[in-house]
């Protein structure tokens, strides 16, 4: 693999972390929503999840791909005074776990920089030898 590859490689992998630190601010945004845009019900949060897919030069690269995280159920919160009350009192509020959700926006911030690092790197290797072949 050579440099230029390398740097694609981890620009595709900042791409993705781009993408997750996104869709964790999103979430963390929304975890007091308790309507919907489409006022179908509470804010359900997104996940990311990373693929690999083979490019055009049979190179792996790491896809992002953002689906509603419907496997978390909703959290009722008891507020027989709210107009979206149940009739047993309960609203029902956003399946978002903000600790969670920070912690993983945290981790996709110093994998992101890794990926920057690695970039620098293989930029400095690429300089310094052509400052050899001067």
């Amino acid at each position: 693999m050579d440099l230029l590859n390398s740097m694609q490689v981890s620009a595709g992998g900042m791409l993705a972390q781009s993408t997750r630190m996104k869709i964790s601010a999103e979430n963390i945004a929304n975890a007091d929503s308790i309507q919907s845009e489409n006022g179908s019900g509470p804010y359900r949060a997104k996940q990311v999840y990373f693929s690999t897919v083979m490019d055009a030069q049979g190179q792996a690269r790491v896809q992002a791909s953002v689906r509603e995280d419907t496997r978390t159920p909703m959290n009722a919160v008891y507020n027989p005074s709210s107009d979206l009350a149940d009739a047993r009192g309960f609203v029902l509020m956003p399946n978002v776990n903000t600790t969670q959700e920070t912690m993983n926006m945290r981790e996709a911030q110093r994998s992101y920089e890794a990926n920057m690092a690695a970039i620098t790197t293989a930029r400095e290797m690429a300089t310094r030898t052509l400052d050899l072949l001067r």
